[in-house]
């Protein structure tokens, strides 16, 4: 026996075949019974006797080698004018969900013949009926600003089709708004009809449908001859428009209990809902009350009396800004009840000023980790300052300007009276590239000596890439800050009469040199000469390495030299391979603590106030400023960002120092 057969033919007398029916059918399955082998007889006398010019048939896109299609003397309306409203065009829609993802396409056909393809890949999960529904409405909406007036729609879901006539019941949740914002749109028509085609007659939408759920998109518009566009957000969501019912939420319940009335048009589930909750409210005239669970009587205020409450109880001549559950606890003390009452007063506190400027600094971070790493030694340098220093030094240096290399972790500090940009200039020039060569790229912070004409100047020179940290993401230079906080402790503990710190600066920064650094697992010091330092105490104190050099001639000496040096680089790949390792273990410890928060342009955020910034408000300063305009968002966590009244800011900012702003 023919399953196929039997479910399609058969009277289905059970429940599992009745299912299997109504599954089967999404998919337009029609059963054909095997013709006899006297067909193929048939077949071979015509293969063998081809017509005179045959050509077969294409099952290909009609014109596709047509890479730019321009519509002159036809039926598509013109900018400012429609087309004639009597004439009649033609909308073919439909989704593909596979797992590849999901995609919608629509043709329009024009009184002419000629056909306008329409195609988007859906950038969120939705099932196959919702992907009928994105097509369907997709395509209406493009007739609408092609100005149509009469269309006929044709689609092989005979779901979608039904439920917009009204014929079938829209019992899914997820259907409902996508059925409702449909039929809306099909009142900007002046007549309309919807017909439900076979899938062999919808070749062509599915085609486009499969095209942009199977092809993976990089960038808008990648496809020169087909646009396809990612919808981020179903297409419901920005047609959504609020009810207005200048009733209270209590109305209903006041009517049974004053009249015994129910809403029109309720239902036998909805009346016994209704009976249900007025069992549990009081009426007093022309007043309704909630008893409590301690039978205490709350009085129902409706939404203006609400948001009257909320705004004392938050922000009133005795409001503390309380948050959303104390708000609901201490109006319900006071004896006022609505239905929505904890949601609303979340919602008010979240949306008050003062809340979002003074709230707590989000200090768990929304993007992973970026490491920074330099493939050879002295390609990168990082550059910063430490100062400026009280007291002075005895000669009247206040500032010590220090910079680390990424690889090696060696570190170059020298103290200043003033760090200018003439002195940011001689101390690369003298300490960087006449000692380790011209390097790849140089990390500053945002300063002005260390920003201007003088520095481009100098990296123009020798092709120097110069790169900014973000104000608000010092982390960027973490190296030399690191190397900051260290060379700064070691040199406390030495000095002696706090005046004498620049001559103790050379002894911190050959201590610091000849530390193993956890990063690379060796020291600077054998990073960059192959061997390790000689220390003072080995002098006073001879070692066996000391001892044994000793014994060595020149030329065994020498020797014994040149094979370090030729051996270096084994050592500075094992470093390189044990920082790998280091930083992916910070990477990994970093990462669980990743709370993403993404932002889109255009939304509203509020920019962290730096704790350096003078402001005169002093102990009253807010934590954030704002509100701000996303201009511009980066994939790597970076935003641009504008004022109200679009004013651009001159820097950057990290996605974690800026928080959503609610309105």
């Amino acid at each position: 026996m023919d399953p196929i057969k039997y479910i399609f033919e058969k009277a289905a007398l059970t429940g599992r075949i009745v299912r299997w029916q109504m599954l089967l059918s999404e998919y337009d399955i029609e059963y054909r019974t095997q013709k006899a082998i006297k067909g193929s007889i048939l077949a071979d006398h015509l293969a063998h006797q081809p017509v005179e010019d045959y050509q077969p048939i294409k099952f290909d896109f009609p014109n596709e080698e047509i890479m730019y299609l321009k519509m002159k003397d036809c039926d598509e309306p013109m900018f400012g004018k429609g087309p004639d409203p009597e004439s009649k065009w033609g909308l073919i829609f439909d989704g593909a969900v596979n797992v590849y993802g999901s995609g919608i396409g629509s043709i329009i056909l024009t009184p002419k013949g000629a056909h306008i393809p329409f195609t988007a890949r859906l950038q969120f999960d939705c099932t196959n009926n919702i992907a009928e529904y994105e097509a369907c409405i997709m395509g209406i909406e493009e007739a609408i600003d092609l100005r149509i007036k009469n269309i006929d729609i044709y689609g092989d879901s005979a779901l979608v089709v039904n439920q917009i006539k009204g014929k079938w019941e829209t019992r899914h949740a997820s259907l409902i708004p996508y059925r409702d914002y449909a039929r809306r749109l099909l009142t900007f028509f002046n007549k309309v009809e919807l017909h439900h085609i076979p899938r062999d007659e919808n070749q062509m939408a599915d085609a486009l449908a499969t095209l942009s759920s199977m092809y993976r998109i990089n960038r808008r518009n990648e496809v020169p001859a087909i646009s396809i566009r990612c919808l981020e957000r179903p297409t419901y969501v920005l047609a959504a428009e609020e009810v207005i019912d200048d009733k209270p939420w209590f109305h209903d319940i006041k009517m049974f209990l004053q009249n015994q009335e129910y809403p029109p048009g309720a239902s036998n589930k909805d009346k016994k809902t209704l009976r249900r909750l007025s069992s549990s409210f009081f009426l007093n005239e022309e007043v309704l009350y909630k008893r409590n669970f301690d039978m205490v009587l709350l009085r129902c205020v409706d939404k203006h009396e609400a948001e009257l409450l909320m705004h004392e109880v938050h922000e009133g001549s005795f409001g503390t800004h309380p948050n959303g559950h104390t708000m609901a606890k201490k109006m319900l003390r006071a004896g006022y009840y609505w239905l929505t009452m904890e949601s609303d007063c979340y919602k008010h506190a979240r949306k008050c000023h003062k809340c979002q400027i003074y709230a707590d600094k989000i200090h768990v971070p929304p993007t992973s980790l970026n490491i920074l790493s330099s493939p050879w030694p002295f390609s990168m340098w990082g550059i910063d300052m430490i100062g400026r220093i009280k007291p002075k030094a005895s000669n009247r240096h206040r500032f010590i300007l220090v910079a680390i290399d990424y690889f090696t972790k060696w570190v170059e500090a020298a103290s200043y009276a003033n760090v200018t940009k003439q002195v940011v200039v001689r101390f690369i020039r003298n300490h960087i590239i006449c000692r380790y060569g011209v390097p790849n790229k140089i990390i500053t912070d945002n300063g002005t000596n260390l920003n201007n004409k003088m520095m481009k100047d100098l990296c123009d020179e020798f092709k120097i890439e110069h790169h900014n940290s973000s104000p608000y993401r010092p982390q960027m230079n973490g190296a030399v800050k690191a190397a900051n906080k260290n060379i700064k402790k070691i040199v406390q503990k030495m000095v002696v009469t706090y005046k004498d710190w620049h001559e103790m600066l050379p002894f911190a920064l050959h201590g610091y040199r000849t530390l193993v650094r956890t990063s690379t697992g060796a020291t600077p010091f054998s990073l960059v000469y192959g061997m390790e330092a000689v220390l003072p105490v080995e002098v006073e104190i001879p070692s066996m390495r000391v001892l044994m050099e000793t014994e060595l001639t020149e030329a065994e000496w020498c020797q014994n030299r040149y094979d370090q040096l030729n051996l270096i680089e084994e050592k500075r790949m094992a470093a390189l391979c044990h920082g790998q390792l280091y930083k992916r273990r910070m990477k990994q410890a970093f990462d669980k603590k990743v709370q993403p928060r993404k932002f889109r342009e255009g939304d509203l955020v509020l920019k962290k106030i730096l704790s350096f910034q003078p402001d005169s408000r002093g102990k009253w300063t807010p934590n954030y400023e704002g509100p701000y305009v996303v201009k511009r968002a980066f994939s790597g966590g970076a935003m641009t960002l504008a004022t109200m009244d679009g004013d651009e800011l001159p820097h950057p900012v990290n996605v974690d120092a800026v928080k959503k702003y609610f309105v």
